[in-house]
């Protein structure tokens, strides 16, 4: 299966000052060429009296200027669209609306809509990431954006749309081998901060029923008697740390492979990161649990503590890329699940359980994300900020599976349309070559190579241009009938594409199609020159 399409956008002060409110935004990816895009936009008035009521009725920190706000005069909808009766909700619509016509205006609409068009095509959800570098948006809640009353929300969207955040000057994505089954470490820190804090102290929380219930959520996901998705629902291990010292941590989590890290507990904004305090004597600031969670491979860190996806504040000043989700994703931890805001402990395991549930099932994660944020709407209804404080942060290089789903497995052999009676063939042995070096021809087993940079490619090749699933080459017999012969195909799945040497002597690009290959033909994956070779040695 080729990867999803991507549009990723970036939002940037076009002036240094911090009183200017104008900005650029511009497609730093797109699945075409054309879908390059920028446009310059100002932060109008209206939308900032939206965001200070938003702040007003829902931050547990609204800024201190945020009084006597005058009466916002919402539009009247057109025809017979459904609106919500009640001011909040109405605010949570209309400022949802006003950031999607700020966001997606002009040239970057048109950018969206290219870009849809071709997920379709490819019969494949877009994935939209957004890059926030002004770290004074970074605490607006983009995933509420929506197009028109009655639309879904950015953050809702899971089967064509997976909407996501991300940062810039990452740390490159490093993967270890594909993995089979979920690995949790649930973390359990501190139930209640000390009076020293400087944020306001909540009642403690109840950790150990947390984990449980979060344990029970991931069992339930693997169990084979449940569901209709059992087919599909991962193998899953959970193990549960108590209060551990940085070192402690440490060593359960090099001891043994975890995929996925759950926090649980009360953490604080701070300029690396900020801190989660695991035990009364202990905390980890976010560079030192970004260099232990690179190192051991965790590919998703999940934190139910606040703030988490909060940038600190100096001198009335937000930092730069400053809070722990940005911290984790820049040092290249590929995924990042944090709250904006603080969040009820019964929201927070309600999103939580649910979340896990769509993980076991094989969900990437932007979906899962997305499911469990329907759910907490379910529950609180629109009118509640609930479901808009989970907040994705992914690598740019990431493709946001911790686990393939069964049909895209590594264990099918053959292309998924060979025909059955292919497995009592004969198949031409075939093989590629290397034009640089003089190592030993890559045989093509059983009629079918899968070529990329992950470990579970048949031909693994690293470098500029080369993605992770790049492309295969494949042998299709017509032996059935119809109009197509047998031969051996390249199928390009990459961002780039596949450079091809024709007859006339020059390079053409394959990208996302499917072409014949003949024997001696010249093919280039990012900058490795190869040739195929069909039945020459």
């Amino acid at each position: 299966m080729p990867e999803n399409p991507c549009l990723r956008l970036a939002i940037d002060r076009l002036n240094a000052t911090a009183q200017s409110n104008h900005y650029a935004i511009w497609v730093i990816q797109a699945p075409h060429q054309a879908g390059y895009a920028h446009n310059d936009q100002t932060w109008t008035e209206p939308l900032n009296k939206s965001w200070q009521a938003w702040q007003a009725l829902f931050s547990s920190q609204p800024l201190p200027d945020v009084q006597n706000l005058p009466r916002l005069q919402f539009p009247t909808p057109e025809g017979n669209e459904e609106i919500p009766t009640n001011y909040t909700s109405r605010l949570m619509q209309y400022l949802g609306i006003m950031l999607w016509e700020w966001l997606f205006d002009g040239p970057i609409q048109n950018s969206l809509d290219q870009s849809r068009g071709i997920s379709m095509g490819m019969e494949q959800p877009l994935r939209l990431r957004l890059e926030i570098r002004d770290p004074n948006l970074v605490t607006i809640p983009w995933e509420i954006m929506q197009s028109r009353p009655g639309q879904r929300a950015m953050g809702l969207h899971h089967e064509q749309l997976l909407f996501s955040r991300t940062t810039y000057d990452v740390d490159p994505l490093v993967l270890g081998e594909e993995d089979r089954s979920l690995n949790i470490l649930l973390v359990q820190g501190v139930k209640a901060l000390g009076t020293e804090s400087p944020f306001e102290v909540e009642k403690p929380l109840n950790l150990e029923a947390e984990a449980e219930a979060i344990a029970q959520a991931f069992r339930s996901g693997s169990d084979i008697s449940i569901g209709a998705n059992w087919r599909n629902s991962a193998h899953c291990e959970v193990d549960i740390l108590v209060q551990p010292t940085p070192a402690e941590l440490t060593r359960y989590l090099e001891r043994k492979h975890y995929n996925v890290l759950f926090y649980s507990g009360h953490g604080m904004p701070g300029p690396d990161g900020g801190l989660l305090y695991l035990r009364p004597d202990a905390t980890l600031n976010g560079t030192e649990l970004a260099q232990l969670l690179t190192r051991c491979r965790v590919k998703l860190a999940v934190f139910n503590a606040c703030w988490g996806a909060q940038p600190d504040m100096r001198n009335g000043a937000f930092i730069p890329r400053s809070s722990l989700a940005e911290v984790l994703i820049h040092h290249g931890v590929p995924a990042v699940l944090g709250m904006r805001d603080t969040i009820a402990d019964n929201e927070a395991l309600s999103f939580i359980q649910r979340f896990a549930r769509s993980l076991s099932d094989r969900s990437p994660i932007d979906a899962a994300v997305a499911v469990a944020r329907q759910h907490l709407l379910t529950l609180y209804r629109f009118n509640s900020p609930a479901w808009s404080l989970p907040v994705l942060y992914m690598h740019p290089e990431f493709n946001g599976e911790l686990l393939r789903p069964v049909h895209d497995s590594a264990t099918t052999q053959m292309p998924p349309d060979t025909p059955s009676h292919m497995m009592g063939l004969q198949i031409p042995p075939a093989y590629l070559r290397s034009l640089e070096t003089i190592e030993t021809p890559w045989p093509i087993q059983g009629g079918r190579m899968r070529i990329g940079s992950l470990d579970n490619n048949d031909l693994v090749l690293r470098g500029a241009g080369v993605s992770r699933r790049h492309a295969e080459i494949f042998y299709r017999d017509a032996a059935d009938g119809g109009e197509m012969q047998s031969g051996y195909f390249l199928r390009d799945f990459s961002r780039f594409g596949t450079l091809m040497l024709r007859s006339d002597n020059r390079w053409y690009k394959i990208h996302q199609q499917e072409v014949p290959l003949r024997s001696r033909t010249q093919l280039c994956f990012g900058t490795h020159k190869v040739e195929f070779l069909v039945d020459e040695m």
